[in-house]
């Protein structure tokens, strides 16, 4: 007769968890529910603008390198050139910076 007591009371524990089971994951299914429309709806947006802005500062370097840098760039070059030549043709030394 013990027996068929503690087997009954397992029986009704067993069960019992298992309900605690099944809401502890119908929970935990229901945040990962919230988590995927999270992620759709406030987090790609935010992913989109920061990829728009990604590209525009790209578009605005490389504006500022072909209207700017090249050009100074060549300027300098070209001077360079020219004080170079200078020196050679009239024998003159290049300066040395001191340090």
């Amino acid at each position: 007769m013990h027996i068929l007591v503690v087997r009954d009371i397992a029986i009704i524990v067993l069960a019992l968890e298992s309900i605690v089971i099944g809401v502890v994951l119908a929970l935990l299914l229901w945040q990962v529910r919230s988590l995927t429309r999270l992620l759709q709806e406030e987090i790609k947006p935010i992913l989109d603008s920061a990829r728009q802005t990604v590209g525009t500062v790209k578009g605005t370097t490389n504006l500022v390198s072909e209207t700017i840098v090249s050009p100074a760039i060549k300027v300098g070059s070209l001077f360079a050139g020219v004080r170079r030549t200078w020196e050679v043709i009239w024998g003159l030394k290049p300066k040395t910076r001191d340090k």
